[in-house]
């Protein structure tokens, strides 16, 4: 029998790859998605598949939420405000959106009893800069006023959520810590850094790396990501637990520049922009974060299979397409 999911987010860039995977398998899917960072054309694919349905609405719509978690199997909830640019310049609506929409989504599960797998996000971690974290890392903060840290809140908070209901009501949920995803689909309207890089190279722009660029990043394929999300799905054993899922790859900024103007073949410079200038006064970021998936792997088998190298071919033959329309 194929199962029926609830993915909230749909028709965003992760959101959507799920959902033409699941398809693929023969599974049913409903996407909820307000559209404010998704895009209906992430889902050109799977908007003329039998077993798929569009619903545009938020998750902070308490009516729709419970309707389509009675209709569904499962819960996925990937809709949040994402994107470190929008969380700096619409904090009260980043916070909202990842509090409030969460407590509706998980309460809709827990009335109809249906798995949820709530997607975290490697931002739990903070400011510890640790070779490789672990899930029960400690996680080490700045102050709520910087707007960064008080999203890391808001999602630890959902975490919280989704391990209370499962202790208490025995919920059965499921907690993805999602480090930096890439791929087809990415927008780079809200600060993510691989499709803003390649762009710029396109263009001829100048590669605007922020703060120093010494700063070091892991970059996972979506296709790989979505097949970590699968796996702990289809897992009994992910039930109860929180999971990194990401590639344990490691560039500094400058370095990813660098190679983005190689492989475009691009005559770019590099213009270097402090934190205050690209975002505000008082930004705040880590210097490393690189997942330890050893969980994921020991218990679901999964490796990341993409390298750096696939996932910047992928955007840039994207971006090329996209210029040319």
């Amino acid at each position: 029998m194929p199962t029926s999911y609830l993915i909230t987010g749909g028709a965003g860039f992760i959101g959507s790859h799920l959902t033409d995977a699941l398809l693929a398998r023969g599974d049913h899917v409903v996407a909820l998605d307000n559209l404010s960072t998704g895009r209906l054309s992430n889902l050109d694919a799977a908007g003329t598949h039998k077993n798929f349905r569009f619903v545009q609405g938020s998750i902070l719509d308490e009516l729709i939420v419970d309707e389509l978690a009675n209709e569904c199997d499962i819960v996925v909830h990937l809709a949040a405000a994402v994107g470190v640019k929008l969380i700096v310049e619409q904090p009260l609506k980043s916070l909202t959106t990842n509090l409030r929409g969460s407590e509706i989504v998980i309460e809709a599960a827990h009335r109809y009893r249906r798995k949820v797998m709530v997607a975290s996000t490697s931002e739990i971690y903070g400011k510890n800069s640790a070779d490789s974290l672990s899930e029960t890392a400690d996680r080490v903060l700045g102050a709520p006023t910087v707007a960064r840290w008080a999203y890391s809140s808001a999602k630890a908070i959902d975490e919280v959520l989704a391990y209370a209901y499962h202790k208490e009501r025995n919920l059965p949920t499921v907690v993805t810590r999602l480090f930096n995803t890439v791929g087809p689909r990415q927008s780079s309207a809200y600060g993510m850094v691989i499709p803003r890089f390649v762009q710029q190279a396109l263009a001829g722009e100048a590669l605007t790396v922020f703060g120093d660029g010494t700063q070091t990043r892991c970059f996972g394929h979506v296709s790989d990501i979505v097949d970590g999300i699968i796996r702990l799905l289809d897992h009994p054993d992910a039930v109860g637990e929180v999971f990194n899922v990401g590639s344990p790859g490691e560039i500094s900024m400058l370095d990813l520049a660098r190679k983005v103007i190689a492989m475009t073949e691009s005559v770019s410079p590099i213009a270097m922009i402090p934190y205050d200038e690209a975002y505000e006064a008082g930004f705040e970021d880590m210097q490393r974060r690189v997942p330890d998936t050893t969980k994921l792997r020991d218990l679901t088998g999964w490796a990341p299979s993409r390298t750096l190298d696939d996932i910047l071919r992928d955007s840039i033959a994207e971006t090329r397409l996209q210029l040319q329309r």
